[in-house]
């Protein structure tokens, strides 16, 4: 069965390399979905996968790579299945 939860990471997180590495811990989980930057400064995501998959992610999300400093982290079931395989960086 699959899961689906939307993220957004506030902190320290852009020009850091975050969308970058959370595309490549998502893809290492297999997950599917997206990131993104915002314009207020943090990091949107969806991703889409297993439960496990997605417990491993949120951990990971919650201090991100090593340069970033992150603050808050808002993690929300969402519906929906992702459009299509793989992992991409919007934006």
């Amino acid at each position: 069965m699959t899961t689906s939860y939307r993220f957004v990471v506030a902190g320290r997180v852009q020009g850091v390399g975050f969308r970058q590495a959370t595309r490549h811990q998502a893809l290492k989980l297999g997950l599917q979905g997206w990131v993104r930057n915002c314009a207020d400064g943090t990091v949107e995501g969806w991703a889409c996968g297993s439960d496990a998959a997605l417990i491993a992610l949120r951990r990971w999300l919650n201090s991100g790579p090593p340069a970033a400093q992150v603050t808050q982290l808002q993690w929300t079931a969402a519906s929906g299945a992702a459009a299509a395989p793989g992992f991409r960086i919007e934006r």
